[in-house]
Formats: C-alpha cells, structure tokens, sequence
C-alpha cells in the first residue's frame, strides 16, 4: 500500500498536477460520492451508479444501461478497479477536481480526476479525465 500511494505522488508528480500545496482539504462528502458510484459498478447497479451523476451527464447518457455501457467501454478501470486510493482535492477553473489512483485488474494505474458539482446541496460528478499514471505498477 505504501507503494501504491508513493506511487500517486509520483504520478501526479509525472502528470504535471498542480503542486501540492494547493490541494485543499479532504471532503469525505466528495470521496463518499466517488466511492459510492465505483461501488455501483463494481456489482454492475448502473441504476445506482447513474444516481451520482451530475444532471447534464444523466441528460447526455438518458438511461443507466446507455451510462453504464460507455463506463464499461471507455472507463473500464473505474467500472472494475482492483484497488481506489484518494488523492488531492483541488480547485481548477472554478470547479472542484478530486484525483483518484485506481489500478485495474491487470495491475496497471491511473490518475482518474473527478470534476465535481453541488446539486441541492448534494455532490454529483459532473465529468472524469484519465491519465495513465506512469511508472506506477503493481
């Protein structure tokens, strides 16, 4: 585990993040959000996972099966990570991104950012970008 989260700052490092000190404090609130949806794909609820959305992605996809299909096709690390460690919280053009370090089932890992949006006082995910974390393995 200490290698994996060396790993993340390392790779964050590579990715060219912003630095370190301008990481804002952990939101268990935010994290909860993240967790919960890459539980819901982890036992394949598209319905649950959808319900983290933001509602422009939920206006985009239409349905969970269409969400939970392009998750499956294009993010299938997150739609099947075999290990999630939260990284920094950080404010980039007036939004709040929230990295992640997930490493797939074939061990490989990658930085995957969490655009976050409020919603009546609930945190939604309003969009996702990933970099392959370079240099970090199992």
């Amino acid at each position: 585990m200490r290698t994996f989260l060396m790993g993340l700052a390392v790779a964050v490092s590579l990715a060219g993040a912003a630095p370190a000190q301008d990481a804002l404090a952990p939101n268990p609130a935010i994290r909860g959000t993240i967790q919960g949806q890459i539980d819901a794909f982890l036992q394949d609820d598209f319905g649950a996972a959808f319900e983290f959305a933001s509602p422009g992605i939920r206006n985009t996809f239409r349905t969970p099966q269409n969400f939970g299909a392009m998750v499956q096709k294009g993010y299938p690390m997150v739609w099947r990570p075999s290990d999630v460690e939260f990284g920094p919280l950080r404010e980039r053009d007036g939004a709040l991104w929230q990295q992640v370090l997930i490493r797939d089932e074939a061990g490989k890992s990658y930085i995957v950012e969490y655009r976050m949006q409020n919603v009546d006082g609930d945190w939604r995910i309003s969009g996702v970008r990933v970099i392959p974390a370079p240099g970090v393995s199992a």
